[in-house]
């Protein structure tokens, strides 16, 4: 997918991501839609589970590495430390955000220090794509 490592998902795009992985499941094995086949049927007639939403964490997760690595721009647009006011409304959800849910439970701070160990760092992004949260 290219250009994932830059969206955010939300829960609603999350879904909408699960279910064009099922669409294109049914279309490779033929399946009408108009069938009544549940979706867990179809993953196990593919021998397939659920991956399209892991693997694009996970390559936002090693673009993060990337990224905290060299500390230029992209750093501070992604940790969000840029000076300027805040908008007004709802913040909006930031790959920090994310990517802290994804790897389990921790703060940002917690992340941006275990990116500084590039070990510790591929331990973490192994460990959250093997329990496929």
């Amino acid at each position: 997918m290219y250009g994932c490592e830059a969206w955010t998902i939300s829960k609603q795009i999350q879904n909408k991501l699960e279910a064009t992985e099922m669409w294109f499941l049914r279309r490779m094995l033929r399946i009408p839609w108009t069938a009544k086949i549940t979706s867990q049927r179809v993953l196990n007639e593919a021998n397939k589970s659920r991956s399209l939403v892991r693997t694009i964490r996970k390559s936002q997760a090693t673009f993060l590495g990337h990224v905290m690595k060299r500390g230029k721009l992209e750093h501070l647009v992604t940790t969000g430390k840029f000076e300027g006011k805040r908008s007004r409304g709802r913040q909006r959800e930031k790959i920090m955000d994310g990517l802290a849910t994804w790897l389990g439970p921790g703060k940002v701070s917690d992340i941006l220090a275990a990116v500084k160990d590039r070990d510790s760092w591929r331990d973490m992004i192994a460990n959250a794509y093997k329990q496929g949260t």
